[in-house]
């Protein structure tokens, strides 16, 4: 959009500065009408996680989110003074109603509708200047420990129930609607000697917390009150805190002034945007009796105009697109005009895979094939989803569920989460930093298959790692040996270099064909485990050992022919195009009819020639390898112990020493404990 104020915008828009970044002008909060998705309603249930295989850290991101707590809700009552009758109720949740007697001050959101009314006559310019100030702030700024908070005392006493004293109130920019809905009560831990209380004056410290042995740690700023026996609480002391508490919330519950309750950091899925770009909400608002109106089924779906004029003045262009907004209402028939706020483009995101399994159906979803297909079996997506994307996800299908759309209620059976690829200089990758690498001219230089293959081969798929411009050469130098196996078994290149082929035992091919079925059933467990780097490094030692035999008469063999066939298949999944290329020369060479490698089942490994028959077992003495014994696999302890002491190099190694023991770890290692 071309520059201008009034244009509501997300909150990250802002900057540092909280001005425009495009034309400048101040960012303020506003009140707005908005649409929203009841997500709170499934608060409960998304906190569990049935049947599904999500890694714990995005599971602990959203239960954090959705931020249950079993506490009280507490009812203050307004005291009245000579402006105003009081009795106006201030409800407050806590987890901690132990600390009720130990309340010391009641603080206020800045947009708490109570403030207007509590704020006195002579304090009113303060407190409307100041909560101008709050707006003009982001709320991550108005919570920074180095950010000024000011106090904007109104002196109004609200009594507190089943307390001996009153509490003054005040609206600090601590107390955010955001994240509290409603206000609090700060108690204050104890220190040693005496605390200010709220009115500046003096008073021990006993009268801050009723807990004993309640000290502040100099190592943090904030610190919450331990729990232990209260005092100073009337009725409830001498009792346990945790008692206490529950004995003090059946008591207000009893007196109308309080009950226990849930509280959720969650809030409600906002989706409406004042923009002319997005899904429009299909409601519509009638000029008759019947006011707002949501549009029935079939005159979905509502399509946004391809013509509206973006204004220079800011704002949403389809309030003034009177095409757009001119409509029938559907009750009565009468005229009404369109809601013009379209949403958010997460909600596109939230079911986008049902969608795609019918792109051209007129209904929003095909039951039949998302039975078929859903829920999606394996999701791969960034960890800076879990609580907008991915949890939104989970959101939608639960209420679809409940409509009747769909048949399950978790959309992804399993979640991997990709780590990413920064920078050469350890940064994320910005153009603003200038360390962006540009894949196009990496794919212009080695290939598409030779950048797929590196970016799986350069670190583990979970993980950050930096930018290495030097491995690449390496990933390409191992497809060219993949080539070379393929479609130069008898080393014409390797005589025009002058290298002469290995040394072939007579049972190389069965040795080669054992390692081809290894490597296929550890590829096979890498590839179901996103162990991709893992598995491109066996495929390399295959390929080296399939190098080794090109020019020599194994190469000429089935057994050669057969690990090129397996080495191609576990290739095609991440070098799709070289491993297309190189199965249609063979099948052309054999005579054989083309078909796609990509429609080829999935080989299946044989356990008998997959299974080591002998292991290379490292043998210590004292901790110090001193050889390397070649065993049968399985061999028991005693038969591996006679072998071990029958070679010459270690007989020489204990000769003039005890044995203490053997310590025996079966097919990794023995050691020789000797004195």
């Amino acid at each position: 959009m071309p520059p201008g104020p009034g244009r509501p915008g997300a909150r990250a828009g802002g900057g540092p500065e909280r001005r425009c970044w495009r034309c400048g002008t101040p960012v303020v909060k506003r009140d707005l009408e908005q649409w929203f998705f009841r997500t709170t309603a499934y608060a409960d249930e998304l906190l569990q996680y049935p049947d599904i295989s999500w890694p714990e850290p995005i599971r602990l991101m959203q239960t954090n989110w959705i931020g249950r707590s079993e506490g009280a809700e507490i009812a203050f009552s307004v005291a009245p003074d000579a402006s105003q009758p009081g009795g106006d109720q201030i409800r407050v949740f806590t987890t901690r109603p132990d600390t009720l007697f130990g309340a010391t001050f009641m603080v206020l959101a800045p947009e708490h509708p109570l403030v207007d009314k509590l704020t006195h006559d002579a304090q009113r310019d303060d407190v409307d200047k100041y909560r101008a100030e709050t707006r003009r702030k982001s709320r991550w700024t108005a919570w920074l420990p180095t950010a000024r908070r000011p106090a904007c005392r109104s002196d109004r006493m609200p009594s507190i129930p089943s307390a001996a004293s009153a509490s003054p109130s005040g609206s600090p920019t601590t107390c955010s609607r955001a994240t509290a809905p409603g206000p609090s009560w700060p108690c204050p831990p104890t220190t040693s000697g005496t605390s200010p209380s709220p009115s500046g004056s003096a008073c021990p410290s006993d009268a801050w917390l009723p807990h004993r042995a309640c000290r502040t740690s100099r190592s943090h700023r904030r610190t919450r009150a331990p729990r232990g026996i209260l005092v100073d609480s009337g009725d409830f002391s001498g009792r346990p805190a945790a008692e206490g508490g529950r004995a003090i919330t059946e008591a207000l519950a009893s007196a109308g002034a309080g009950k226990s309750t849930v509280s959720y950091r969650l809030r409600d899925w906002l989706i409406s945007r004042q923009r002319a770009w997005g899904t429009p909400i299909p409601v519509v608002y009638c000029e008759g009796a019947c006011g707002m109106v949501p549009l029935p089924e079939e005159q979905l779906p509502v399509l946004l105009p391809d013509d509206y004029e973006i204004r220079s003045q800011g704002g949403n262009a389809l309030e003034s697109d009177e095409h757009f907004l001119a409509a029938e209402c559907p009750r009565c028939g009468g005229p009404a005009r369109r809601e013009t706020d379209t949403m958010d483009t997460f909600v596109d995101s939230a079911w986008y895979w049902w969608r795609y399994l019918a792109p051209h159906k007129d209904a929003a979803i095909d039951r039949e094939l998302a039975d078929r297909w859903t829920p999606v079996d394996q999701y791969t997506g960034g960890a800076e989803h879990a609580v907008l994307h991915l949890l939104y996800s989970r959101w939608f299908t639960k209420a679809l569920n409940d409509l009747g759309l769909v048949g399950h209620r978790e959309p992804f059976k399993r979640l991997f989460n990709q780590g990413q690829i920064l920078g050469q200089d350890g940064e994320r990758m910005s153009k603003s930093r200038g360390n962006v690498q540009d894949p196009d001219e990496l794919v212009e230089r080695y290939g598409a298959d030779t950048v797929r293959l590196f970016l799986m081969f350069m670190k583990p798929w979970d993980a950050d790692a930096p930018w290495d411009p030097r491995g690449i050469r390496g990933t390409r130098r191992f497809l060219d040996r993949v080539w070379s196996v393929t479609q130069d078994r008898h080393g014409h290149d390797r005589e025009a270099s002058g290298a002469g082929p290995a040394d072939i035992t007579p049972d190389a091919g069965q040795e080669l064909l054992r390692l081809a079925h290894r490597t296929l059933r550890d590829v096979t467990a890498d590839y179901e485990g996103f162990r991709f780097n893992t598995l491109v490094a066996k495929l390399m030692e295959l390929t080296n050992e399939l190098m080794r035999a090109r020019g020599t008469e194994l190469a000429t063999s089935g057994d050669y022919d057969a690990s090129v066939r397996l080495l191609l298949s576990m290739l095609a999944p991440i070098a799709p195009h070289i491993a297309e290329e190189l199965w249609s020369r063979r099948l052309a060479a054999a005579g054989e009819p083309w078909r796609s490698i990509h429609a080829e089942a999935w080989p299946a490994h044989d356990e008998a020639l997959a299974a080591v028959d002998q292991v290379q077992l490292p043998v210590q003495v004292n901790g110090k390898l001193r050889d390397l014994v070649p065993v049968a696999a399985g061999a028991s302890e005693a038969e591996v112990e006679r072998i071990i002491m029958a070679r010459e190099r270690i007989r020489a190694n204990l000769e003039g020493q005890e044995v203490i023991r053997l310590v025996h770890v079966p097919g990794r290692l023995v050691n020789i404990v000797v004195r």
